[in-house]
């Protein structure tokens, strides 16, 4: 199951690095289409949220499936809290045995 989780977690990270440069792209247009103004741009605006948006949510959404059903199959806490709360709990004790060596000094 771990290899399965890591080939889904490398198709999670190219699904992101696509979504963020396909983010990019439009957000560059949507620039380019308040520099140019007018009917012209707001032409462009309008055809970059109706033909790229809906792509980009779709394929972020798979994208993030992917990485939660890779997350599953490696059995991996990343959503739970209690490992980190173990964590913070260690770190309070340590800082109070610090904090209480230094009042004794």
């Amino acid at each position: 199951m771990k290899k399965i989780s890591q080939k889904l977690y490398a198709v999670f990270g190219w699904g992101v690095c696509i979504s963020v440069f396909a983010g990019a792209l439009c957000f560059l247009g949507f620039v380019i289409a308040i520099i140019i103004g007018g009917d012209t741009g707001a032409a462009i605006a309008v055809a970059i949220k109706s033909a790229c948006f809906p792509w980009l949510i779709k394929l972020t959404s798979v994208a993030v499936g992917i990485g939660l059903i890779g997350m599953y199959l490696g059995k991996d806490e990343a959503l739970s809290i209690s490992s980190d709360k173990k964590d913070a709990e260690e770190d309070l004790k340590r800082n109070l045995e610090e904090a209480g060596e230094k009042g004794s000094s």
